[in-house]
């Protein structure tokens, strides 16, 4: 929200009152609170006036420090608020006649005590950001409304990341953003993942702990400051410390919550009946008997929202008249060995049954005067789930219970964006606060059934709406796209921004959602889709099977997915990272090399983990420029090397996409390609991708559950590359482009990328390597 007209004029009504000094502070362990008249206190008689803005300052854990900035203290505290996971940060707090100072591990916050207003955050021996006068403000508009508003200083050069799923630029410099989800597809400045966190490439972040509207204007108001609100009389924020990227999204997750283990299954493609096509157990099968047929490996099938029958979403009872025996149909389906989803969604329409089950036992929401809240948007007489009270969480999981007992396996959590505000929650919660807040409640219901049914680990969602902590609840899709280019690069450009934002998985609907891709964007889109960490092929009213495509799409599917299939080991161990500490499996370039200057606006390419460098191709042609760090790097499909440092170009066919292999990488390759869940260590084929001298990798085989299977340490001393391996006994070693070399402990086999190597134990060494 502005309230600005320009740098040096209030807009009409406005006005402001900004901490003009301190008056006086008191100090308690590991916190503090300063007291900041409006005025300058000249005499007695300036005391007698407001308003005192009052600031408190403490620390939730090491590294991070948290800002309350309170106007009234009477207002009362509402709900929802968000949960946190706090520990002993050991913060101390000094002060003296010149300041008073908050240090929490390496992060201090420092607010003097004469002169002008100043609070500075520090670490390092260096400022990472500041505020001063006019900075921290009371602010009432001419409607009335009380707002409290943050500036923090941005340097030059500095940029802003995250915010939850945007679909606009990587970097919010410049954007004006609100908090509030909303339904609004992915080519819009609505979002349906809000989260109000931000992370800089200046060493730190800043969470908004207020789970309703915060306005950030980025960069944008006044142009060398991001500024947030919030209407109410307080604010409450955190200022997270890295230095880098990844140690600032581990320290927000830590507080936040950290994404759960996700089953190994549920890395395979994923196939759905689309939306409004029609369908019955016949076109399933057949959809499913033409995968087969083509050797197309699947995972998952996905029932969207025609399962149930028209006007009835949600009752969670199968169409009769195209599936009479769903309990049968499921048992068929998963004799093939294939997990089953279907869609639900947080509403009740009025001809639902469930509808005036609902609304005798209070388990809808209502307006104030007591009747049940309802439109005609979506469904006819819709009506809303109130999660807030525990009775209707368990009487809606007793629902879908009822579908896991017939052989379902996971739920696309939809929508819980359009949440009404007119309405009284059981628990008295604030209906603005809880407008972003219920998709929370919404997808941690059918977690926690999950989890509780299936056990730790084996819980999946599809889901779409989120805020901040959701990412407990994996996965979530990127929404409603066009199927266009554009979209594909909007797809991307939030995906990014939801993994700069604290969630470790995400995926997209390959091809798009809206209208039908013609056949060279489904195919370039399937190599997007099958390099990300899930992949579903999903549309809205059209089917998506490559063979309605062309034969070449089914060629390109088959491709991505064997790849995505070999690829597991390493996509499982870029998984420990999401899940063990907050890092996502598709990254920004800028989270990966943050010390190149080349990469902070990159969002056309990614880093899926930490040692694949992926480029969607975004045209018909082929035609693709990306950028590639510095070093000697390696396209994975062709083994051929490339030099970094530098803008590459290229022209690729529909089978192919720059994947390249990051200098100094191992990467471990399985040799299952039919499926996701396997024994990755048997056979596993390690890839040493220009190893320089020195180099000593250690790669983790991941088991499916997640535990360690097997562990190898490779090195490189001058020209002899040696890999020790413990855990397995049957293993191959891959160099690309190494020729004429010797190898011991194994059989040397002709390949068409370099060198490889057939272990005959736990040791192979191989002598001759190129300098």
């Amino acid at each position: 929200m502005r309230f600005t007209d320009g740098y040096w004029m209030l807009r009409d009504g406005v006005q402001a009152s900004y901490p003009h000094e301190v008056l006086d502070v008191t100090t308690a362990p590991g916190s503090f609170s300063v007291y900041a008249p409006t005025q300058a206190i000249r005499h007695r008689g300036d005391l007698l006036k407001g308003p005192v803005v009052t600031l408190d300052y403490s620390s939730p854990m090491p590294d991070v420090i948290g800002v309350t900035v309170t106007h009234f203290a009477g207002e009362e505290v509402r709900e929802p608020r968000f949960t946190l996971h706090e520990e002993d940060p050991g913060a101390v707090v000094e002060a003296d006649d010149e300041a008073v100072v908050l240090t929490s591990g390496a992060l201090s916050v420092r607010v003097a005590r004469t002169g002008d207003w100043r609070v500075e955050f520090s670490a390092a021996g260096r400022v990472l950001t500041s505020n001063g006068a006019k900075s921290t403000a009371i602010m009432e508009t001419a409607d009335g409304a009380h707002h409290i508003r943050e500036q923090l200083d941005l340097g030059v050069d500095q940029h802003v990341y995250g915010l939850g799923e945007r679909f606009g630029p990587l970097v919010k410099n410049g954007q004006s953003v609100d908090i509030w989800n909303a339904d609004g597809g992915t080519a819009s400045e609505q979002a349906y993942k809000n989260v109000p966190f931000y992370l800089t490439d200046a060493g730190y972040g800043v969470f908004v702990n207020h789970p309703g509207r915060v306005s950030f204007e980025v960069a944008s108001e006044t142009v060398a400051r991001t500024q947030f609100s919030v209407e109410g009389q307080t604010l409450n924020y955190f200022v997270i410390y890295g230095p880098t990227p990844k140690d600032i999204l581990r320290r927000y997750t830590a507080l936040t919550g950290r994404p759960a283990r996700l089953p190994a299954w549920s890395f395979g493609l994923w196939l759905s009946t689309s939306f409004t096509t029609s369908y019955d157990e016949a076109t399933v099968t057949s959809f499913i008997d033409g995968m087969a047929e083509r050797d197309l490996p699947l995972s998952v099938f996905h029932f969207d929202t025609f399962w149930m029958r028209e006007f009835h979403w949600c009752d969670f009872e199968w169409d009769p008249r195209a599936f009479p025996d769903p309990r049968g149909m499921l048992e068929r389906l998963k004799a093939r060995g294939l997990k089953i989803c279907v869609w639900i969604n947080p509403y009740i329409a009025q001809r639902s049954k469930l509808f005036a089950e609902g609304k005798a036992r209070g388990f809808l929401l209502k307006k104030p005067d007591g009747d049940v809240w309802q439109w005609d948007k979506w469904q006819p007489g819709l009506a809303v789930v109130d999660f807030t009270d525990p009775a209707a969480r368990e009487w809606y999981s007793g629902k879908l219970e009822a579908l896991l007992d017939m052989g379902v396996d996971c739920f696309k959590s939809d929508f819980g964006e359009r949440i009404p505000t007119d309405v009284a929650y059981f628990d008295g919660s604030d209906p603005q606060r809880m407008h972003n807040y219920y998709a929370y409640l919404y997808n941690e219901t059918v977690f926690e059934l999950l989890r509780k049914r299936r056990g730790q680990g084996e819980a999946v969602l599809f889901a779409r709406a989120a805020t901040a902590g959701t990412q407990a609840f994996p996965v979530h899709w990127g929404g409603d796209a066009e199927s266009t280019f554009e979209a594909m690069a909007e797809s991307l450009r939030g995906g990014l921004s939801l993994g700069m934002s604290g969630f470790g998985y995400w995926s997209h609907d390959i091809g798009g959602f809206e209208g039908t891709p013609d056949p060279a964007l489904f195919k370039r889109w399937i190599a997007f889709g099958l390099l990300s960490s899930h992949s579903r092929l999903h549309g809205s009213g059209s089917y998506r099977v490559p063979w309605l495509f062309d034969e070449e799409a089914v060629d390109v599917l088959r491709r991505f997915t064997n790849l995505k299939a070999r690829l597991m080991p390493y996509l499982q161990a870029a998984a420990r990272e999401a899940y063990g500490e907050g890092v996502p499996m598709m990254r920004a370039m800028v989270v990966e090399f943050p010390g190149d200057p080349a990469v902070t606006h990159l969002e056309r390419q990614y880093m899926l983990g930490g040692d694949l460098l992926v480029a969607p191709v975004f045209s018909a042609d082929g035609e693709i420029a990306y950028y590639v760090p510095e070093g000697n790097w390696t396209h994975v499909l062709t083994g051929e090397p490339v030099a970094g440092g530098r803008w590459v170009r290229e022209r690729h066919g529909f089978s192919s996409v720059p994947l390249l292999a990051r200098p100094g990488s191992v990467i471990p390759f399985g040799a299952v390609e039919d499926r996701p869940d396997y024994d990755y260590a048997d056979g596993v084929t390690l890839h040493a991708y220009a190893l320089p001298d020195g180099a000593r990798v250690t790669t983790e085989i991941p088991a499916a559950s997640g535990e360690v299977a097997a562990t190898f340490t490779t090195t490189r001393d001058g020209d002899v590359i040696r890999v020790v391996a413990e855990g397995t006994a049957a293993w191959r070693l891959l160099l690309p482009g190494v020729r004429g070399a010797t190898a011991e402990g194994g059989t040397m086999i002709e390949h068409e990328y370099g060198l490889l190597v057939e272990a005959g134990g736990n040791a192979i060494t191989v002598r001759g390597i190129d300098r």
